[in-house]
Protein backbone atom coordinates (compact mmCIF):
# COMPACT_ATOMS: atom_id res chain seq x y z
CA UNK A 1 0.00 0.00 0.00
CA UNK A 2 1.50 3.29 -0.90
CA UNK A 3 2.69 5.40 2.06
CA UNK A 4 0.61 9.13 1.37
CA UNK A 5 2.22 12.49 2.05
CA UNK A 6 0.34 14.13 4.70
CA UNK A 7 0.22 17.85 6.45
CA UNK A 8 1.56 18.99 9.79
CA UNK A 9 -1.93 18.85 10.56
CA UNK A 10 -2.84 15.57 9.62
CA UNK A 11 0.00 14.76 11.08
CA UNK A 12 -1.33 16.18 14.28
CA UNK A 13 -4.58 14.69 14.18
CA UNK A 14 -2.97 11.39 13.69
CA UNK A 15 -0.66 11.96 16.61
CA UNK A 16 -4.20 12.60 18.91
CA UNK A 17 -6.02 10.09 17.87
CA UNK A 18 -3.40 7.45 18.69
CA UNK A 19 -3.09 9.15 22.12
CA UNK A 20 -6.89 9.04 22.62
CA UNK A 21 -6.78 5.44 21.42
CA UNK A 22 -3.95 4.56 24.27
CA UNK A 23 -5.85 6.41 26.66
CA UNK A 24 -9.00 5.04 25.84
CA UNK A 25 -7.38 1.24 25.91
CA UNK A 26 -5.83 2.07 29.50
CA UNK A 27 -9.99 2.84 30.39
CA UNK A 28 -10.80 -0.29 29.23
CA UNK A 29 -7.84 -2.41 31.63
CA UNK A 30 -9.02 -0.06 34.74
CA UNK A 31 -10.74 2.84 35.72
CA UNK A 32 -13.76 2.90 32.83
CA UNK A 33 -14.07 -0.77 32.52
CA UNK A 34 -17.33 -0.75 34.10
CA UNK A 35 -18.32 1.77 31.50
CA UNK A 36 -17.37 -0.36 28.46
CA UNK A 37 -18.99 -3.64 29.69
CA UNK A 38 -22.15 -0.86 30.16
CA UNK A 39 -21.70 -0.44 26.23
CA UNK A 40 -21.24 -4.18 25.22
CA UNK A 41 -24.86 -4.79 23.02
CA UNK A 42 -26.51 -7.87 25.19
CA UNK A 43 -26.69 -10.04 21.78
CA UNK A 44 -22.84 -9.98 21.61
CA UNK A 45 -22.09 -13.74 22.35
CA UNK A 46 -19.30 -13.27 24.55
CA UNK A 47 -18.74 -12.02 28.30
CA UNK A 48 -18.63 -8.49 29.05
CA UNK A 49 -15.95 -8.04 30.33
CA UNK A 50 -13.95 -10.33 27.77
CA UNK A 51 -15.26 -8.44 25.01
CA UNK A 52 -13.89 -5.11 27.05
CA UNK A 53 -10.79 -6.63 27.40
CA UNK A 54 -10.25 -7.19 24.18
CA UNK A 55 -11.45 -4.49 22.53
CA UNK A 56 -8.98 -2.54 25.03
CA UNK A 57 -5.92 -4.87 23.34
CA UNK A 58 -7.20 -4.10 19.84
CA UNK A 59 -7.33 -0.63 20.87
CA UNK A 60 -3.72 -0.10 22.37
CA UNK A 61 -2.22 -1.53 19.11
CA UNK A 62 -4.05 0.93 16.72
CA UNK A 63 -3.18 3.77 18.99
CA UNK A 64 0.52 2.61 18.99
CA UNK A 65 0.36 1.74 15.09
CA UNK A 66 -1.08 5.25 14.32
CA UNK A 67 2.17 6.68 16.49
CA UNK A 68 4.60 4.59 15.51
CA UNK A 69 3.57 2.33 12.33
CA UNK A 70 3.88 5.77 10.02
CA UNK A 71 5.93 3.72 7.08
CA UNK A 72 1.69 2.32 7.02
CA UNK A 73 -0.35 4.82 8.35
CA UNK A 74 -2.96 4.46 5.34
CA UNK A 75 -3.43 0.82 6.14
CA UNK A 76 -3.82 1.49 9.85
CA UNK A 77 -5.78 4.65 9.16
CA UNK A 78 -8.45 1.91 7.40
CA UNK A 79 -7.98 -0.39 10.32
CA UNK A 80 -8.76 2.18 12.99
CA UNK A 81 -12.01 3.37 11.19
CA UNK A 82 -13.15 -0.01 10.40
CA UNK A 83 -12.83 -0.66 14.32
CA UNK A 84 -14.86 2.34 15.14
CA UNK A 85 -17.64 1.15 12.63
CA UNK A 86 -17.27 -2.42 14.48
CA UNK A 87 -17.69 -0.97 18.02
CA UNK A 88 -20.70 1.59 16.77
CA UNK A 89 -23.51 -1.27 17.38
CA UNK A 90 -22.21 -0.15 21.05
CA UNK A 91 -23.32 3.35 21.16
CA UNK A 92 -26.49 2.85 19.56
CA UNK A 93 -27.28 -0.15 21.66
CA UNK A 94 -26.44 2.33 24.60
CA UNK A 95 -28.45 5.37 23.47
CA UNK A 96 -31.81 2.72 22.81
CA UNK A 97 -31.45 0.91 26.19
CA UNK A 98 -30.72 3.98 28.09
CA UNK A 99 -27.32 2.67 29.78
CA UNK A 100 -25.64 5.37 31.61
CA UNK A 101 -21.75 5.32 30.65
CA UNK A 102 -19.37 7.66 30.84
CA UNK A 103 -21.17 10.45 32.08
CA UNK A 104 -23.72 10.03 29.25
CA UNK A 105 -26.93 10.04 31.78
CA UNK A 106 -29.75 11.66 29.19
CA UNK A 107 -31.00 10.29 25.91
CA UNK A 108 -29.73 13.85 24.32
CA UNK A 109 -26.04 13.30 25.48
CA UNK A 110 -26.26 9.41 23.93
CA UNK A 111 -27.46 10.73 21.10
CA UNK A 112 -25.39 13.62 20.54
CA UNK A 113 -22.40 10.81 20.64
CA UNK A 114 -23.58 8.99 18.10
CA UNK A 115 -22.86 12.07 15.82
CA UNK A 116 -19.14 11.78 16.70
CA UNK A 117 -18.67 8.13 15.86
CA UNK A 118 -19.01 9.79 11.79
CA UNK A 119 -16.15 12.28 12.54
CA UNK A 120 -13.87 9.67 14.14
CA UNK A 121 -14.07 7.47 11.03
CA UNK A 122 -13.67 10.36 9.19
CA UNK A 123 -10.42 11.78 11.53
CA UNK A 124 -8.69 8.14 11.37
CA UNK A 125 -9.15 8.11 6.80
CA UNK A 126 -8.02 11.89 6.68
CA UNK A 127 -5.18 11.89 9.27
CA UNK A 128 -3.58 8.96 7.47
CA UNK A 129 -3.90 9.92 4.30
CA UNK A 130 -6.37 7.02 3.31
CA UNK A 131 -8.79 9.57 1.60
CA UNK A 132 -6.16 10.93 -0.46
CA UNK A 133 -5.16 6.62 -1.06
CA UNK A 134 -8.69 5.70 -2.29
CA UNK A 135 -9.43 8.62 -4.08
CA UNK A 136 -5.65 7.96 -6.64
CA UNK A 137 -6.71 4.16 -6.58
CA UNK A 138 -10.63 4.93 -7.41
Amino acid sequence: MENIQTTKTQNFFRILLGLFMITAAIGHFTFQRADFQAQVPNWVPLDKDLVVILSGVVEIALGLSMLFLTRYKVFVGIALAVFYILVFPGNIAQYLNKTPAFGLDTDQARLIRLFFQPVLIFLALWSTGAITYFKRKY
